[in-house]
């Protein structure tokens, strides 16, 4: 497993550009109000994740670390597959 420095940074720049590409489609004419609701949904994804990371009291920390990065790319593929749909 890698570090937690390292899987914060793999939220931040994974869920970052998704709000980037979902901006980008924004601005080429898409629903606007769907492209925020997407948006909204990936920073709440990064605010729920980063909280699991930091969560006190976990006893195995490596699967805690494991179950938060399968989390990461299940949202991640989810919120791509929205972000194609505009």
């Amino acid at each position: 497993m890698a570090s937690i420095k390292n899987l914060k940074k793999d939220i931040n720049y994974t869920l970052g550009d998704i709000i980037g590409y979902v901006s980008e489609k924004m601005h080429a004419n898409a629903d606007k109000k769907k492209a925020e609701a997407i948006i909204d949904e990936t920073i709440e994804a990064f605010d729920v994740l980063i909280g699991k990371i930091n969560a006190k009291g976990i006893e195995n920390k490596k699967a805690h670390l494991k179950e938060v990065n399968a989390e990461l790319e299940t949202k991640a593929t989810a919120l791509i597959e929205k972000a194609n749909k505009l």
